[in-house]
């Protein structure tokens, strides 16, 4: 039987180390499947519930194995699904294959069924790098170009098919003017600045009496040269939200996240600092950065259009982080006056003692915060933590400490909603020796991660351990946005946009053969957590939460104040806000009443 261009596609991805591809069927993709079929097995297929959870799986997989992720869908709608998580994957500087099917060759420019213009559709989110094939010959060096431009670059690539072309005859390019001949195959560089950079950065550094590191998720390979650098600068150390698991918690100088979602300690460190080193983040929010001017800076890169674009720094190094401090460690003097550390310090323990007071006050019923509190140090080693976007960030952010060998990631530069669950199933998947835990929201339980337990549930018996758990907040509240509508517009809870449908998510995973837990009595928490992480089935823990207790960020300006305080009186839910959320907010005004 002649091999068809189906068959050599999957060949060439083998060739090019892909073993997994997160995906669901249609017609416009046959010839492909039927391809990856004939394997029997060497590339797994892994058959999502919706082609945007399986571009978030492809996303995530990448993530969390370095690996490129890969993901595929049918021509048409199909194609158009998977839009949403190969953005994640764009605005998260990860490797991603997309391969999406296309009506047949003859058909095109016919206004045919699920005809659509898909070069141009994912052009934007796919620009480095998409095409769509029309012969043969052209197969393979589209292949090799995608997969090298997408591992190379960390970007999303697209690839096209036609389905006609799916089931013809492959031949290889012939040697010929108008042929291309590619092949298999990259190693990443090693990048490094100049001496006379890095020697420009040390002395930015060496002068500085208060350094505040900033790392993000291009230091999650480099925290042992972080380790030393902050030692030897006598520095605090902040992590943004995708480099959460880049330095452990417990560490006497990391403050923890940063921003919205951030902790007063890394408040505190940013405002304080003299000079500020800001390895491997695109941290968005410029206003929790040191004021223009404060301090002098330093940022390492591997991309330079990151660069410089949230803190105008002194000196732009593009280069691989560990591979640059690891030449920039010789060059930088050790601070004998540790006073900063010491001030740091003391600022890290008086924002654990805010955050443990917040989190076991008493709330209507359950204090969402205090669910994070429980589980944190319950946290098995090598544990996976995967969050959705709203709320429930908030706490995963500040209450869930991070521990030498664990990883975690989220939606970071999308902040897509729905993203918790297929980020853990690829987990999953990808470590299947490791318990996983997703942390995710209502509002994200009810839009799509409901229907990937299902597949949990069709996958769980094939993984190494059943480790596998997801809690749910119930607060029938779109909860960020919530208090966003309060705090940032001044306006009351809205509640035909923001109720949300009182659902039984434990006994839905009972329904689909997973175990259900449910809690509503904050000192039951401890106990379902243990039970959860002990379960030899995959489980659904549904908590009850109060959504009146805010998910106040480490800084209020006096305007969100005055907009709180507006909202309150008018807003439905206003005898249950919980007048210690008051309390916090008045608390967090600068000293001094001054506007920012």
């Amino acid at each position: 039987m002649a091999q068809t261009v189906g068959d050599f596609f999957w060949e060439r991805l083998h060739a090019w180390g892909v073993r997994r591809v997160f995906g669901y069927p249609g017609d416009g993709i046959n010839g492909l499947l039927g391809g990856l079929q004939r394997r029997k097995g060497d590339i797994e297929f892994v058959q999502a519930r919706h082609e945007e959870m399986a571009a978030f799986m492809a996303a995530a997989h990448a993530k969390f194995t370095g690996e490129l992720g890969v993901c595929i869908a049918t021509s048409g709608p199909g194609a158009s699904h998977l839009l949403t998580g190969l953005y994640d994957a764009r605005l998260d500087h990860v490797p991603v294959l997309a391969i999406a099917g296309q009506q047949a060759r003859t058909a095109l420019g016919a206004h045919y069924q699920q005809e659509l213009d898909l070069v141009s559709m994912f052009k934007d989110v796919a620009g480095a790098f998409v095409e769509q094939a029309t012969v043969p010959g052209q197969v393979r060096h589209l292949i090799d170009r995608a997969v090298r431009i997408a591992v190379g670059q960390r970007r999303v690539t697209a690839l096209i098919l036609p389905n006609d072309l799916q089931e013809a005859t492959y031949e290889d390019p012939p040697r010929a003017h108008g042929a291309v001949i590619s092949g298999v195959g990259f190693t990443p560089p090693k990048i490094l600045p100049y001496e006379a950079d890095l020697r420009r950065a040390a002395e930015v550094l060496n002068s500085g009496s208060k350094v505040a590191m900033l790392i993000g998720a291009g230091a999650l390979s480099a925290g042992g040269e972080v380790v030393e650098v902050a030692e030897a600068l006598g520095a605090g150390v902040a992590k943004a939200l995708l480099g959460k698991a880049a330095l452990p918690d417990d560490l006497p100088f990391v403050t923890g996240s940063i921003g919205l979602l951030g902790t007063p300690a890394s408040w505190d460190l940013m405002q304080g600092c003299d000079t500020l080193l800001m390895v491997g983040s695109g941290f968005p929010y410029s206003e929790f950065l040191p004021k223009e001017g404060q301090a002098r800076g330093v940022q390492i890169d591997i991309d330079p259009g990151m660069l410089s674009i949230r803190y105008p720094m002194e000196v732009n190094l593009v280069g691989d982080a560990a591979e640059t401090l690891r030449a920039l460690l010789p060059l930088l003097e050790r601070k004998s006056d540790r006073s900063w550390r010491e001030t740091v310090e003391k600022s890290i323990a008086a924002s654990e003692k805010t955050l443990t007071e917040r989190a076991l006050a008493s709330a209507d019923p359950i204090n969402p915060q205090r669910v994070f509190h429980e589980l944190s140090p319950r946290l098995p080693d090598r544990t996976i933590l995967t969050s959705d976007s709203g709320s429930c960030a908030n706490w995963y952010a500040r209450d869930i400490k991070i521990r030498a060998g664990m990883m975690a990631s989220l939606s970071g530069g999308l902040a897509s909603m729905g993203a918790a669950v297929p980020y853990a199933i690829a987990a999953k998947f990808a470590h299947p020796d490791r318990m996983v835990v997703a942390m995710v929201g209502d509002g994200a339980m009810q839009m799509n991660n409901m229907a990937e337990l299902i597949t949990v549930a069709k996958y769980w018996r094939d993984w190494e351990t059943p480790g596998f758990v997801c809690m749910v907040l119930n607060n029938q509240d779109l909860n960020q946005v919530t208090w966003e509508q309060r705090v940032m517009e001044g306006n009351p809870k809205f509640e035909a946009t923001q109720t949300l449908p009182d659902v039984p998510y434990h006994r839905f995973a009972e329904m689909i053969g997973l175990r259900g837990l449910y809690v509503d009595d904050p000192e039951q928490l401890g106990a379902a957590w243990d039970q959860a992480l002990a379960s030899p089935v995959p489980v659904v823990l549904e908590v009850r939460t109060d959504p009146e207790v805010a998910p106040i960020p480490p800084h209020f300006t006096l305007k969100q104040v005055r907009n709180f305080l507006a909202s309150t009186p008018r807003d439905p839910e206003a005898s249950g806000i919980i007048a210690d959320t008051a309390r916090q907010l008045f608390g967090s005004v600068l000293p001094g009443g001054k506007e920012e």
